[in-house]
Order: C-alpha cells, then sequence, then structure tokens
C-alpha cells in the first residue's frame, strides 16, 4: 500500500480495532449502543429521523443506529481529521456525511448544514472531554434545535464528582472490575491505539493534517448531577439516567 494512502479494507481494520481499544474502558459498550438504540426507537414519532452524532469519532455508534433503523439519516460532528476520514470511508452514503466541527465553539450548529430540525442529539465517550460551562451551552442549542419531542441522548462516564468521593471512587471501580472479568481490560489501550496511528504508513496523510490540534484536555469536568442539571436547564421537559454500570451511564432528555 502507498505511504500515507488508505483503501476502504484497512480503514475497517482500525475501527474494528478502535472498538476492542474502546472496550478496554467500557467493557459494555456494545449494551450501551443497544440502549441508545433502543430509546430512539421508542421515543421518536418518524421512521426516517434525522440523528446529529456529537463527536462521531469513526462512526461506530452511527454504524450501529443506521443498521438498527433503517430509514435514519446521521451527521456526524467531529473536530477530529483522522477520525472523520475513517467514518467517511466505513460509512459513507446518502444516509451517512460528516462534519469538522469543534462543539466547543458556539457555532458548531450552523456549520452543519442540517435540511430540517434534528429528531435527536446522540453522542458516545465524547462529551465528557468538554469543560462544564461549554458542555451547558452545547446541551442549550441541542434543546433549541429539536423538534417538539425531539431527544438527546448521551452514553458516557459520568462521575459523582468531589461531593461523593467514595461513590466517585465506587463507581469507577466497579467499571474496572468489569472489564476484568470479560476479558476487555487486556485490550488495547487508548495510548498504543494512537501510537501505532501515528506509526502508520497509510495513516501518514491522515496524521499530519491532525497537527496537534485534537487535544483531549478538561479543566473543569462535569458531574453526572451536572449533566442532568444542564439538561433540564436547557429545556427538555423530562431528564433522566436510563442505564448504568459503575459510572458508565446513558443520561436521556425529551424535549
Amino acid at each position: 500500500m502507498t505511504a500515507g494512502k488508505i483503501d476502504g479494507s484497512r480503514a475497517r481494520y482500525w475501527v474494528g480495532r478502535w472498538d476492542r481499544q474502546q472496550e478496554h474502558y467500557m467493557p459494555d459498550r456494545e449494551q450501551r449502543f443497544e440502549v441508545i438504540g433502543d430509546v430512539l426507537i421508542e421515543v421518536m414519532d418518524r421512521i426516517d429521523p434525522l440523528i446529529v452524532d456529537l463527536g462521531v469519532g469513526p462512526g461506530t455508534l452511527s454504524d450501529r443506529l443506521l443498521a438498527r433503523i433503517p430509514a435514519a439519516s446521521v451527521v456526524g460532528v467531529d473536530v477530529d481529521p483522522l477520525l472523520l476520514a475513517l467514518a467517511e470511508m466505513t460509512l459513507g452514503s446518502a444516509r451517512f456525511r460528516t462534519v469538522n466541527a469543534d462543539l466547543r465553539e458556539p457555532d458548531w450548529l450552523d456549520k452543519i448544514g442540517l435540511p430540517r430540525a434534528p429528531d435527536a442529539f446522540v453522542s458516545t465517550t465524547a462529551l465528557h472531554w468538554m469543560d462544564r460551562e461549554p458542555l451547558r451551552a452545547l446541551i442549550r442549542t441541542c434543546a433549541d434545535a429539536l423538534v417538539p419531542g425531539g431527544v438527546f441522548i448521551n452514553g458516557d462516564h459520568l462521575g459523582e464528582g468531589p461531593a461523593r468521593p467514595r461513590l466517585d471512587a465506587l463507581g469507577a471501580a466497579m467499571t474496572i472490575r468489569r472489564a476484568d472479568r470479560t476479558g476487555a481490560a487486556n485490550a488495547e489501550d487508548w495510548e498504543a491505539w494512537w501510537a501505532a496511528v501515528d506509526r502508520a504508513p497509510e495513516l501518514a496523510d491522515l496524521v499530519r493534517m491532525r497537527d496537534g490540534g485534537c487535544a483531549h484536555t478538561v479543566a473543569d469536568r462535569s458531574t453526572v448531577d451536572d449533566h442532568i442539571a444542564f439538561v433540564r436547564e436547557a429545556g427538555f421537559a423530562e431528564a433522566a439516567i436510563v442505564w448504568q454500570y459503575g459510572d458508565d451511564r446513558v443520561v436521556v432528555g425529551i424535549r
């Protein structure tokens, strides 16, 4: 294969390797995906919903939702050009497209160019990288954009925070113990996956496009209480955790 050039087969290889790397941290990741799909099917009125995947990464949540909801369309938003390229190469179709936008910026929704009000905003293992105030603003933007009865769903590691330190540590420990029991703890981790990406000749062009501009740093991490409060403050009629194991949770807000 030519250095810097990647084909569909290698893109699928890297996405599959991403899936296994993510299971290192989320041993029940596929169940989390199932829960998000279940919520969408139960809540949405249309058989052809428009769904926005926030922090789409290489498209693994979108992939599951497109398979479960055959008439759905998904727009995936992310700031990482390498992960967006993998998503496009493995999922690109009339039903799926990607947009490069920073969810921390106030104009992220304008950059998407949606043809109509979306039925759902979904996310998985992405929004915990946002500080509290940008996250609050993001959720408010989602609430304002949704159709009546639309839904916001976030599956993520959401801790209790310093107000409940023992419960916070307990939630994290439960997830780690679950990973040990399932064997997911032995999977490649985040740092190892990215180190392998940096060494892969076929990804060299995409690595250069990242140019260090996709740093994951959080100065003011939100707690699970913050998350629920932000959803309610944004104007959602109802908000709650619908699934949890340890600190791995799925939060739902219904407009």
